[in-house]
């Protein structure tokens, strides 16, 4: 499996330009972050403030020059973020979350299926999963919009923010790949 690693990584198509996060995005990211679905299905800290935001963009650049992982600013035109896509290359995962305000757009949908293509085409990575909290349902339309299919017997119950999550698993194999 390739690793991320050399050149800044921006992947284009389908409206989208997916691009690395910079220092000024920090508000961006604050606003996309900070609000209550993101609190409830993503490990994200809760508020997610302006250290946060710091904290999130410096860990993205370590993982990124480690090689192990690649959150990309989901945008329309290479500038304002409106979301996030990530893939763990650790875990073969990716993930992802839009800012309330730009939901209803199709950007989950579209962010979703470049970073899946970029990661089996460029990254070698012949299976991804997703971990959708059982109850969401935005999230689980996505991942069956993307191709992606629930495997019934991989879903684990978690803790989570005080909560008790039923995490289900998706699975998306490259085109050709054999389980």
């Amino acid at each position: 499996m390739a690793v991320v690693s050399g050149e800044a990584v921006v992947i284009e198509g389908d409206g989208l330009v997916l691009r690395e996060w910079r220092d000024e995005d920090l508000p961006a990211m604050v606003k996309i972050f900070d609000n209550e679905d993101v609190a409830r299905f993503t490990p994200l800290p809760t508020p997610f403030g302006h250290a946060e935001a710091e904290a999130h963009l410096a860990a993205a650049r370590e993982k990124r020059a480690a090689g192990t992982h690649l959150r990309l600013a989901v945008t329309t035109d290479g500038e304002l973020p409106l979301g996030e896509v990530m893939v763990n290359l650790n875990l073969c995962a990716l993930g992802y979350a839009i800012g309330p305000e730009h939901r209803g757009q199709g950007l989950a949908v579209r962010a979703t299926r470049l970073l899946t293509s970029y990661a089996h085409e460029v990254l070698g990575v012949r299976e991804l999963r997703l971990q959708i909290d059982e109850d969401n349902t935005g999230s689980r339309a996505v991942a069956t919009a993307c191709g992606y299919r629930l495997v019934e017997d991989e879903a684990e119950w978690i803790e989570s923010k005080g909560r008790r999550v039923l995490l289900t698993s998706w699975l998306h194999e490259a085109p050709g790949a054999s389980v």
